[in-house]
């Protein structure tokens, strides 16, 4: 099978995670595709293949040299995510892409159009897989189970190039924040690792936000509007109080870089009771601690208003592997290495969001991520140059190559 023909087998199954289940994988399909990836795993000959209960693959490809060499990791994960839809996803080929919009959905009027997106200008003259405009397309990070089986099918069938031993290993529910909860780093048995699950061709990745989530609870009280005046707590406007003592510059859509930002990314409300569901974002510890005590701050505030109203229950999701990585930079270093000898120019950045590397470095699996190609990820404007993921797959061989070397 050529990389392409493994995405797009990948895709067809719909893995979705479902933070709201409180299950291991959260959804039934991620166990469905994991079970048809171990298949194919044997089928291949792949040696040391554990499947565990919670939807954690692994996998080994024995090292063929006589040399000490570490043994390094690659890992990806299967689930897509909650923000759209990943069942019936039907792809489609853009052959030799010009530059001009591209029709995902004609009866629908869904257009994927530089003007909107101009980062389609970089791929013109290569092969481009959308989506048909109503689904996501499962790049994320589906190109990274792709691109990890199909650089150990090349090992496989060119053993001239020499390797230590390479562990593989595919997760669930990365995207709902808990794909490294109950992955067995020691069962992983790797020195380091890289998770290919970055976006555009080029991307290295070892600092990652901080992050939290912070669920705001306002209690009101309900009176018949007809005789509610100085009686009536009405929590929805609570909320929107609240909501807007928050700044308002300090949120995705106005930030970029190294710049942190409070997300409100759910409200259920009614005059009785309103949730607001807020994700908090910093790369660095100290303004992410800042950030943290500004929401109980203006719980506080609220309260002094409205007498035990509001209350706050937050915790911390994960933290920047930065301070993991750097005490083992040289494992960065052959990362930028490999992708210069597959002739891409490395982008050293940080990440605005985590992977489940940033949770494994913590657990003593230190693990920088790497492009696996896609760009536009969790919507229907998702697309994945043929090339980034072929080069992808070439970078993942020669990290393999170098390791051995050294």
């Amino acid at each position: 099978m050529t990389l392409v023909e493994r995405f797009f087998d990948y895709i067809s199954y719909d893995t979705q995670s479902d933070e709201e289940t409180n299950m291991t994988p959260s959804t039934p399909g991620q166990m469905v595709f994991v079970k048809h990836l171990k298949e194919e795993l044997e089928k291949m000959g792949l040696e040391e293949i554990t499947l565990d209960d919670n939807g954690y693959l692994m996998a080994s490809l024995p090292s063929n040299t006589d040399k000490t060499v570490p043994t390094v990791g690659f890992i990806a994960h299967v689930d897509t995510a909650p923000d759209m839809s990943g069942k019936h996803v039907n792809p489609r080929i853009v052959t030799d892409y010009d530059g001009n919009d591209i029709v995902l959905n004609q009866e629908q009027g869904i257009v994927l159009s530089p003007a909107d997106f101009p980062e389609l200008k970089d791929y013109i003259g290569q092969d481009l897989i959308v989506t048909d405009g109503t689904t996501l397309l499962g790049a994320d990070d589906k190109a990274g189970i792709a691109e990890i089986v199909t650089a150990v099918a090349y090992l496989q069938a060119h053993p001239e190039i020499k390797h230590g031993k390479i562990r593989i290993a595919f997760n669930p529910d990365e995207e709902i924040g808990k794909g490294a909860h109950k992955f067995d780093v020691e069962r992983f048995g790797c020195e380091f690792a890289y998770t290919m699950d970055g976006g555009e061709i080029g991307e290295l990745e070892y600092e990652n936000f901080n992050a939290a989530y912070a669920k705001v609870t306002i209690k009101g009280r309900n009176v018949h509007p007809g005789s509610a005046k100085h009686k009536m707590v009405n929590s929805i406007r609570v909320a929107a109080n609240f909501i807007e003592m928050l700044p308002r510059w300090e949120t995705p859509e106005h930030t970029e870089g190294y710049e942190g930002f409070y997300h409100l990314v759910g409200i259920q409300g009614s005059v009785e009771q309103t949730v607001l569901t807020y994700i908090i974002r910093d790369h660095d510890r100290n303004r992410f601690e800042s950030r943290k005590k500004e929401i109980e701050h203006l719980v506080r505030k609220t309260n002094t208003e409205y007498p035990g109203s509001t209350s706050v229950e937050m915790g911390d999701q994960y933290y920047n592997m930065r301070e993991k990585i750097e005490p083992v930079m040289h494992i960065v270093n052959y990362a930028e290495e490999a992708m210069r000898m597959a002739g891409v120019k490395p982008k050293v950045q940080p990440i605005r969001g985590g992977t489940d590397g940033a949770q494994l470095s913590f657990k003593g699996l230190p693990c920088p991520n790497i492009f696996a190609g896609g760009l536009n990820f969790h919507g229907r404007y998702e697309f994945a140059p043929v090339p980034s993921m072929e080069k992808a797959s070439e970078v993942i061989v020669n990290i393999c190559k170098i390791v051995a070397e050294r």
